[in-house]
């Protein structure tokens, strides 16, 4: 395992133009802020959720539509928040494998997955190809 890079990324980098060799230590530590800046946003997400919603949340109400409305709202956001902990469990699992060089390999196939695609969804463990294959393999067996 290697340690992070001591690397400076600048403002307008952008690892599409980078013609240096894939997932080189600036590429890394490109994706990794990008994701530690996305489970600081959903980690603040989910505590103002916690303090401003959930626990003002009065589900007692006299009302049974204002009642059935209210657990109807906690309930999703109850799922919401379910949801959001998974992604946070997935960028954490990402953040690891850029530390240790292996980020941005397909899983399935070992082959580099696009830059472009990584930008969309920095925690994609699938090229575009083996993405499709699965969901083409999903929709047969459904």
């Amino acid at each position: 395992m290697s340690t992070p890079d001591s690397v400076t990324i600048p403002p307008d980098y952008d690892p599409e133009k980078d013609k240096g060799e894939f997932m080189n230590p600036m590429m890394r530590e490109y994706f990794r802020e990008q994701l530690i800046a996305w489970r600081e946003e959903l980690l603040k997400e989910s505590e103002s959720t916690i303090q401003d919603t959930l626990q003002a949340t009065e589900l007692q109400k006299p009302d049974v539509a204002d009642r059935a409305a209210a657990e109807t709202d906690h309930a999703l956001e109850l799922r919401t928040r379910d949801r959001e902990r998974k992604l946070i469990s997935k960028i954490n699992k990402t953040i690891r494998n850029i530390d240790d060089d292996e980020y941005g390999y397909c899983e399935e196939t070992g082959e580099p997955i696009g830059i472009g695609r990584l930008k969309a969804r920095p925690i994609a463990t699938l090229s575009l190809e083996a993405q499709e294959r699965h969901e083409r393999l999903e929709k047969t067996q459904a």
